[in-house]
């Protein structure tokens, strides 16, 4: 039995809800301690055998907290088994959706020098009904661009739950 810590950083819901489905599949062999970035200093990572990290773009960007978390705890990071995962919209493209070929996973690898030893990319989801008027006028006019959904009536979820599963498979049998 492993001591798994998964953190992540969300701005809307959707990287909680992978991360929840990752425990649900982890959590029958493993210990798992969950966090936000912003309070994952409470957690003790020394004392953890792997380490999920789990982040979201918003507007092109991930939160700054993600670039301190992995800066503060780099030389840790490289010691333990992680495994690191993007949630973008630009992923529901076939072509952006591996973290090989996303544009946000390359960014973020370079800026940061860390080598997750495992990385995957899970497309998000455009809740429109959610966003106040700027965010959903400003998101629809992103989308109409990339030729994605813009009925701002509708929540539209890309995300593959069952690349969700396997990533937790993974996480589960990795030593």
């Amino acid at each position: 039995m492993s001591k798994i810590a998964m953190i992540y950083s969300t701005t809307d819901g959707q990287t909680k809800k992978i991360l929840d489905q990752l425990n649900r599949r982890v959590e029958t062999h493993h210990s798992v301690d969950m966090a936000p970035v912003s309070q994952a200093s409470k957690l003790d990572l020394v004392g953890f055998d792997k380490v999920v990290l789990g982040a979201s773009i918003r507007y092109g960007k991930y939160k700054p907290e993600v670039f301190e978390f992995v800066s503060g705890h780099k030389t840790l990071l490289e010691e333990k088994e992680t495994f690191f995962f993007s949630v973008n919209v630009v992923a529901r493209k076939p072509e952006k959706s591996s973290a090989a070929t996303n544009p946000y996973m390359s960014k973020f690898l370079a800026t940061t020098a860390w080598k997750p030893k495992h990385l995957e990319v899970f497309a998000g989801k455009v809740d429109y009904p959610k966003y106040g008027f700027f965010d959903r006028n400003i998101i629809r006019l992103i989308m109409h661009i990339t030729r994605g959904p813009t009925d701002i009536s509708q929540c539209h979820e890309f995300t593959d739950w069952r690349s969700v599963e396997k990533f937790g498979d993974l996480i589960s049998k990795t030593v």
